[in-house]
C-alpha cells in the first residue's frame, strides 16, 4: 500500500484543527482541512474539501481523548483512506532551548516535551495528550513535532535576556517567543518586498502576538517567557507589572492557581470589557466598556509595533494576519490610525475589501493583509523531518 497522505494537528484549548495533504515531490499539496470542535454541543468533527463542508457528531466523552479520536477517525475514514497515512505532524507550542527545528517523535522527545510543560501549562499538556493518543491509534505511522518557539531561536541574546540575575538566564528564564509557525509562513510570503525589508507581523487572534522579521528571520517578538506576555488577548492579560502579581499573592492573599486562572482566562478583552472576549462582539456593542477594551487592545498593538521597529532600526511593512488580523478591518484601521506618525497611511477601500495591500501609494510603511497557514508549515516540516531520518 502506497503511503502518500500527510495529517497535521494544530491543537487549541477548545478545538483540534486538522489538515490533510498529499505527499508530492515538490511540496505537500493541500487536500482538506478539518476541525474537532468542543465549543458547542453536540460536539462534532467537520471537514472542508473542494469547497464543501461535511460534519459528523461526536458522542464520546470529550474528557476521553482516545475515544473522541476513535470516533472522529472512524468518520474521517469515509472521506480518506487512512491506511495511506505516511506521517502525522503536530504543532507543539514550547520547544525551549531543546528544539530549534522539527523533531521526529520518540519516547525521548515526548519526555523532553513533557519537561517543558511547566513553561506552557495552557497548551503543552493538550499537545502531549494528542500525540500519545495518536501513537496508540496509529502505532506504525511516524509522527513529528513542529515547535512555535523554534522560529525565534534566531533572536539575539540581548533580545532574549531579562534584567534578572544572570544565573536565571542559564536556567532557561528568558524570552522564547511564540506563534513561530505562523511567522515562518508569513516570512515565506514576502517575496514582493526587498530581501532585507524590516517587517513587523501581527498575528492577531484569540491568542495574539507580534514579531519583527528581517531577511526571513525573527529578530524580536512581543511574547517572551510565556504566552501571557505582550499585547492583551481575548482572555490573557499581556504584559503586566510583576508587582501586580506580588500584590495579588501577598497583600490580597490569592493562590497561585487563582492568579494563573485570572491571567490566562479572565483578563484581556474579557477582563477589560467585563462581558465579552470576542472582538467582533465588542465592535458591535455600544457599551463604553467594549470601546475601552478595543482601544486598549489597539493601543498596545501600535505600541508594540513601535518597539519592534526599534529592535530592527526601522520598519518597512506591517503585516496583519490570523483571525482578527485577516477579517476585521475595523481593528486594522484603529491600529493604522495610531501609527500615522510613523508614516502609515491606510487606504479605507482596500482595507474594507481585505486586499493584500491596504496602504496608500504614498504610505511610508506598507500595510499588508496576508492569511496565515500554520498547517502547511507543519506538513512541510513533517515531510522534511521524516525524510531526514
Amino acid at each position: 500500500m502506497t503511503r502518500d497522505l500527510i495529517l497535521t494537528f494544530n491543537t487549541g484549548s477548545s478545538t483540534i484543527k486538522l489538515g490533510f495533504y498529499a505527499l508530492e515531490a515538490a511540496a505537500p499539496r493541500p487536500l482538506a482541512s478539518g476541525v474537532i470542535d468542543f465549543r458547542d454541543e453536540p460536539f462534532e468533527v467537520r471537514l472542508t474539501r473542494e469547497g464543501k463542508t461535511f460534519s459528523g457528531p461526536i458522542t464520546a466523552d470529550p474528557g476521553d481523548l482516545t475515544a473522541v479520536l476513535n470516533q472522529a477517525f472512524a468518520w474521517l475514514a469515509g472521506h480518506f483512506n487512512l491506511s495511506r497515512l505516511a506521517v502525522i505532524g503536530h504543532r507543539v507550542v514550547h520547544g525551549g532551548d531543546v528544539f530549534t527545528g522539527p523533531a521526529r517523535i520518540t519516547d525521548q522527545v515526548i519526555a523532553q516535551i513533557d519537561a517543558l510543560a511547566r513553561l506552557a501549562p495552557l497548551h503543552q499538556p493538550q499537545s502531549l495528550a494528542l500525540i500519545r493518543a495518536m501513537r496508540g491509534l496509529y502505532p506504525d505511522v511516524p509522527q513529528t513535532a513542529s515547535f512555535d518557539t523554534a522560529f525565534h531561536a534566531t533572536n539575539p541574546p540581548l533580545i532574549r535576556r531579562f534584567a534578572l540575575p544572570r544565573a536565571l538566564y542559564d536556567q532557561g528564564i528568558k524570552r522564547y517567543g511564540f506563534h513561530g509557525l505562523s511567522y515562518r509562513y508569513i516570512a515565506g510570503q514576502l517575496g514582493d518586498l526587498a530581501t532585507d525589508a524590516k517587517v513587523v507581523a501581527a498575528h492577531l487572534g484569540s491568542g495574539a502576538s507580534l514579531c519583527a522579521i528581517r531577511g526571513g528571520k525573527s529578530i524580536d517578538s512581543s511574547m517572551g517567557f510565556s504566552t501571557l506576555d505582550g499585547i492583551p488577548m481575548a482572555t490573557r492579560s499581556g504584559a503586566l507589572d510583576p508587582g501586580v502579581i506580588l500584590h495579588l499573592m501577598g497583600e490580597m492573599g490569592q493562590s497561585l492557581k487563582q492568579v494563573e486562572t485570572m491571567l490566562y482566562r479572565e483578563s484581556g478583552l474579557l477582563g477589560v470589557s467585563g462581558f465579552e472576549a470576542d472582538s467582533r462582539e465588542l465592535m458591535a456593542s455600544t457599551r463604553p466598556e467594549a470601546a475601552e477594551a478595543l482601544d486598549l487592545f489597539c493601543l498596545r498593538i501600535a505600541g508594540e509595533v513601535a518597539r519592534l521597529a526599534t529592535s530592527m532600526g526601522g520598519i518597512d511593512a506591517l503585516v496583519f494576519t490570523a483571525g482578527i488580523g485577516e477579517h476585521q478591518p475595523g481593528i486594522r484601521a484603529r491600529v493604522a490610525a495610531r501609527l500615522a506618525w510613523l508614516g502609515a497611511e491606510l487606504d479605507p477601500d482596500a482595507n474594507e475589501a481585505g486586499s493584500r495591500r491596504i496602504s496608500t501609494a504614498a504610505s511610508r510603511v506598507q500595510l499588508l493583509v496576508i492569511p496565515t497557514d500554520e498547517e502547511s508549515i507543519i506538513a512541510q516540516e513533517a515531510v522534511s523531518e521524516e525524510a531526514a531520518t
